[in-house]
């Protein structure tokens, strides 16, 4: 039987205080957009929001990730205004009814970003690693928050042209080397790593990034969040759709927690949670 690695605790501040982490922690995604590759339109209203945020929390999540606006392949990205808008509503909705839970942004500009912030949202979950924002890791530094660093090349509309590496990995060891130096010199304290499976990667680029994931968790201290759930490199090669990739995802997502990933971003906390019971009791 294979070992599960000892789990390495860490912790990040939020709003000033520190949060522990003695397992792997479940981010539960909670998509207000018309377009999500999955659950697209099923939670705009602010009733329908509500709910699903009780239900990520009651089902195992240790963090609720918003995103408002649709970063698959493919997508058109909405204006920062029109983003912030949204993320302003719901994250002042959210707040107010679940004070104590720690809420993600997930967005790739430094006006929604700061306007999610000031509303109440602990955590900025950047898909484009500051690339598409010159101003978002100064408006990190300035706000003092978490901040996730996903790997990516180019806009969603373009990224699925862009995936010719040296080498895969190797590349990405030199683009997070990079950008946590700027981030470090700004004086941001807290980083995760993303390592952004399906963007500009192939579905074979995926599953050897997975298979290698041990040389990113060996390199770097911060702790590595994969994003998995229901992605089409899980149903496409099952010959299925992201209804039928639960089973998939679990799988998936065991393999990057024996791996030495520390956060799994689901749409489906309680799996994740029960495995991770499992794998780390």
């Amino acid at each position: 039987m294979t070992t599960v690695p000892a789990f390495e605790p860490f912790c990040i501040t939020i709003g000033g205080s520190l949060v522990d982490f003695r397992r792997p922690a479940v981010m539960g995604i909670l998509n207000i957009t018309p377009n999500s590759f999955y659950d697209g339109g099923r939670h705009q209203s602010p009733e329908a929001m509500l709910s699903h945020a009780h239900r990520l929390l009651a089902e195992g999540a240790d963090i609720i990730d918003l995103g408002a606006a649709s970063s698959r392949p493919g997508a058109t990205l909405p204006s920062p205004e029109e983003e912030a808008t949204r993320l302003k509503e719901a994250i002042t909705l959210l707040r107010k009814e679940l004070p104590e839970a720690i809420l993600s942004v997930d967005t790739c500009w430094s006006l929604p970003a700061r306007t999610a912030v000031e509303a109440g949202a602990d955590i900025i979950n950047d898909i484009s690693g500051g690339q598409f924002d010159e101003n978002m890791f100064q408006t990190v530094a300035d706000l003092q928050v978490p901040y996730i660093l996903m790997h990516t090349r180019g806009l969603p509309g373009e990224m699925q042209q862009l995936t010719d590496y040296d080498d895969i990995v190797d590349d990405l060891v030199k683009y997070f080397s990079e950008r946590l130096d700027r981030l470090y010199r700004l004086g941001v304290k807290d980083v995760w790593l993303d390592p952004g499976f399906g963007f500009a990667k192939t579905l074979e680029q995926n599953y050897e990034l997975l298979d290698r994931l041990e040389e990113l968790t060996t390199l770097f201290r911060e702790p590595l969040l994969t994003a998995l759930s229901r992605k089409s490199m899980i149903y496409k090669r099952l010959e299925s759709t992201p209804n039928e990739a639960l089973n998939g995802t679990i799988a998936l997502d065991t393999v990057a927690l024996m791996k030495g990933s520390r956060i799994v971003r689901v749409h489906d906390p309680k799996p994740a949670h029960e495995t991770i019971k499992l794998l780390f009791p």
